[in-house]
């Protein structure tokens, strides 16, 4: 599983710089191996965690009913490539996860299941919007490129100054462990009443230099700004795909690691960017190098106006540990910067098929999964 999202739910956020020529196809796909990975081992827990054990109560699941999900999860995934519409790994899980709980005799997590709901119906509210404004203000002749361009980069690296990273020490109280929160730590500066200095003189300080880098790139070329900020969004993507991805492949598994062979999380993590790494090296070329026509039709600014609520969404997901599948928010996003064009430049009916597609898949991966355990349980004399 975490081989088969390796090769494809992280690849196309490098697609629209290889798109743009600003990097070959192999060297992506090196960097995607390698990004996913360290996205995988140092953000998948939360995750990993809620596809293990929130989306059922009152029982474990099994090495038996893990093996079922899985299996059940990737077939839906081998069905939606053979059928040319994307399956979103995280609908497909879930279902498959929640069906196997349930014939195991377990209990409905209705209130989990609200909160992945909702986080759901709001991303192509939140991913297309953002990234209409972005394409707005890309298109805005009253801001030149030379201001434009930096200050997306400047928001990023604030971003990335506060992103949740597991290995990273923290202070006790703090909610999520960060390079800035890392920093607060070290300095042990005083409080200026909610404002802690050291974590917002980071913040600030990341976003500068973001912004003096690539505006200093945007001034010498406008293109080569822009490819230089593609292959960085690119980047983040990559590495936030990990985080969000790997726990639809570790979280059955969260209770034979944990409670049966006493092993710790990072050891699972470990497993799964294993597997994420070898995905995108084996298997991501081709992938890549098919996105990547489609993102050069779709034009530079139009990609990265599609890739920046593709990072702020999947850190919100792994900051709320809640499965999100990336090809929700890419084509929401993509559906918003064609809108600031004035024409989505998507098929409505291949929109219309896709998300019946999605709705069909969280329904029957369910009834699948259910189905998938009791077979291998009753063939197998399980109780």
């Amino acid at each position: 599983m975490a081989w088969a999202l390796g090769a494809s739910s992280n690849s196309p956020p490098f697609a629209p710089a290889i798109g743009a020529n600003a990097i070959s196809t192999m060297r992506a796909a090196f960097l995607v191996g390698i990004l996913a990975a360290l996205g995988a081992l140092t953000q998948g827990g939360s995750i990993s965690e809620t596809v293990g054990r929130d989306l059922i109560g009152g029982v474990q699941i099994s090495p038996l009913a893990a093996t079922a999900g899985l299996l059940t999860a990737a077939g839906f995934i081998v069905v939606g490539v053979k059928t040319g519409y994307p399956v979103p790994a995280a609908f497909a899980t879930t279902g498959a996860m929640v069906g196997v709980g349930l014939a195991l005799g377990g209990d409905p997590a209705f209130a989990t299941y609200r909160r992945l709901g909702t986080f759901w119906l709001m991303v192509p509210i939140v991913s297309g919007s953002t990234a209409y404004g972005t394409a707005r203000m890309l298109r805005d002749d009253r801001v030149p490129e030379t201001v434009a361009i930096p200050v997306i980069a400047a928001g990023v690296a604030a971003i990335v100054a506060n992103v949740q990273l597991g290995v990273l020490p923290s202070p006790p109280e703090a909610s999520q462990n960060s390079l800035a929160g890392t920093v607060a730590m070290i300095v042990d500066a005083p409080r200026l009443g909610p404002v802690e200095p050291s974590v917002l003189a980071v913040t600030v300080g990341m976003a500068v230099l973001a912004f003096v880098a690539i505006r200093r790139r945007t001034q010498d070329s406008h293109e080569r700004g822009i490819r230089t900020l593609l292959i960085a969004l690119g980047s983040v993507v990559a590495f936030s795909g990990g985080g969000s991805q790997v726990g639809l492949a570790t979280g059955p598994l969260e209770a034979l690691f944990a409670d049966q062979l006493g092993l710790p999380a990072i050891v699972l993590l470990a497993l799964g960017a294993g597997g994420i790494l070898a995905g995108a090296w084996m298997g991501a070329p081709r992938l890549l190098q098919a996105t990547s026509r489609e993102y050069a039709q779709l034009g530079e600014r139009r990609s990265i106006a599609a890739l920046v609520p593709g990072f702020l969404i999947a850190q919100a997901a792994i900051l709320l540990g809640i499965p999100v599948s990336f090809n929700n928010i890419i084509i929401s996003g993509v559906i918003g910067g064609g809108l600031a064009a004035g024409s989505a430049g998507v098929s409505r009916r291949k929109i219309g098929v896709t998300l019946t597609f999605w709705v069909i898949t969280l329904v029957t991966s369910i009834v699948v999964g259910f189905v998938v355990y009791t077979a291998f349980s009753t063939g197998l004399g399980v109780q």
